[in-house]
């Protein structure tokens, strides 16, 4: 099977269709430029079709023992583990991502799914008691129906399944928007695996299209009771808004401004660790990832030992063809993101920043790039930096370390990196973020583990019990078994 031809289409109701919109989405291998797919978009119409089989489809599978609805999700498991090689292929030519990412991205996707087959027996009811005598209070847990899905560029395939898989094992229904930068890895190839697993049509639909052809029909249509939106606050906050006008519940994933933190009592051997962490934190996909540690902030005490050691590492690192088994970074998206991030490094340096490490810009490969010396104050330091450009910030004292992370607008990730476990809960606790690592790094993510931001990072949670909360609701229902006396 070719990915890029058999699966560069619109999914809707079982069917692989073109789009009747007026104008192509262009798929692009970001290294090399080379055209993967020309996709028409999906107009509103194809997007009403898409929710209409949806609702359709939703009814049967709602009631469908979820023993039965859990095989499904056995077999797209086995069909990942089986393709697991093209898979990766097809991620490292739509995304730029290096094979190790791409590796990183099927394997976690396929933990998700293990716990999808799970998660289809957990929709579980109460039955509580009541100040009435005689009467029963049932409060069971139900779909809520049709779920909107909205992935990101960065890692479509996992965060697409971390909200298709559970929503669909909870008895709902789907319809998919992958970025136009992944409209295959994030959207067809979903559907594919689905498909060939049995999964009845009209539960899941992708519909690869844009706001410029469909403006907000995605959120306003009056079918979908979710929307699981991951990709930047500016647009999170566009999404969260409508969702809330027209009454629907928005999961949102929003940037992040992550900081991994070290402290004063690591010894060498600590500081080493440190140093690998703040690597892996920071350009893991070229630093396109929501958790990536955007400052790696050093205790004084500890500055130019760790500095040295960071700056020789972040040096080391190879930029290049992501194919290359050698190749560590990979190019960036597309080239407004290349010119970005090089605007990005040339301000910070007309502040007064300092370049310990300045990367070239090729293309849309752009090499690492380490900046100290920031003002406190600058803007820069309290933006999302989606690329391979870190933020070397010193600080005094665990007090400052503390002021200086929450100052963040953002609240997705962090992590701290101490020689006493306990100290570093301590601190992890006082930042204010949905997750904060100890002796870690700020880029995780587990199936069982509630995932999201406080602040501008987002709302809600995803995996585990979490996504059992947003894709479900509740519904009390009493029964009256003795007669009683009414007020009237």
């Amino acid at each position: 099977m070719s990915y890029f031809t058999d699966l560069a289409h619109q999914y809707i109701d079982g069917e692989w269709r073109t789009g009747s919109g007026s104008w192509d989405i262009i798929d692009f291998n970001p290294y090399n430029g080379e055209k993967l797919a020309a996709i028409t978009v999906a107009t509103a119409l194809e997007v009403d079709e898409a929710y209409r089989a949806a609702e359709r489809a939703q009814r049967a599978w709602a009631v469908t023992n979820p023993y039965t609805r859990r095989l499904v999700f056995e077999r797209v498991l086995r069909l990942v583990e089986e393709r697991q090689d093209e898979i990766v292929e097809a991620i490292i030519d739509e995304l730029g991502g290096t094979r190790v990412k791409a590796v990183y991205e099927v394997r976690t996707a396929q933990d998700f799914l293990r716990e999808a087959i799970q998660l289809a027996l957990r929709s579980e009811g109460r039955i509580l008691p009541s100040p009435v005598d005689g009467k029963e209070n049932r409060v069971y847990r139900l779909p809520v129906g049709v779920v909107a899905v909205i992935s990101p560029f960065n890692f479509p395939f996992l965060v697409g399944l971390k909200s298709v898989a559970p929503a669909l094992a909870l008895g709902n229904a789907v319809v998919v928007k992958p970025n136009q930068n992944a409209p295959v890895v994030g959207g067809g190839l979903i559907a594919k695996l689905f498909e060939d697993a049995g999964l009845p049509a009209g539960l899941l639909n992708v519909v690869v299209t844009d706001i410029a052809e469909i403006g907000d029909a995605l959120i306003e249509h009056p079918v979908p009771k979710v929307i699981s939106f991951a990709g930047s606050d500016r647009v999170g906050r566009h999404v969260g808004a409508v969702a809330g006008s027209h009454f629907k519940r928005a999961v949102l994933e929003l940037s992040g401004n992550s900081a991994l933190v070290v402290l004063d009592d690591l010894d060498a051997e600590g500081l080493d660790y440190a140093v690998e962490a703040a690597v892996a934190s920071r350009f893991i996909y070229q630093g396109q990832v929501c958790t990536s540690a955007n400052q790696i902030m050093v205790d004084r005490s500890v500055e130019r030992e760790f500095t040295e050691k960071f700056v020789a590492r972040v040096a080391s690192l190879k930029a290049g063809d992501p194919r290359d088994p050698e190749t560590q970074i990979g190019p960036v998206i597309n080239t407004s993101q290349a010119d970005v991030l090089t605007a990005l490094v040339d301000q910070a340096l007309a502040e007064g920043a300092t370049a310990l490490v300045r990367g070239r810009t090729l293309g849309n490969l752009v090499e690492p790039t380490v900046l100290t010396g920031l003002a406190e104050d600058s803007p820069l330091m309290r933006q999302e930096i989606f690329g391979p450009v870190v933020l070397l910030v010193p600080f005094d004292g665990e007090e400052e370390a503390v002021r200086l992370a929450n100052s963040s607008p953002y609240g997705l990730s962090g992590a701290v990196h101490t020689s006493s476990v306990e100290r570093g809960v301590s601190f992890a606790r006082r930042i204010d973020t949905g997750m904060m690592h100890v002796n870690g790094s700020t880029v995780q993510d587990e199936p069982m583990v509630a995932f999201g931001g406080e602040k501008s990072s987002g709302f809600g949670r995803l995996a585990g019990d979490s996504a059992v909360e947003a894709f479900t609701t509740q519904k009390w229902i009493s029964v009256q078994h003795d007669r009683t006396e009414f007020p009237l």
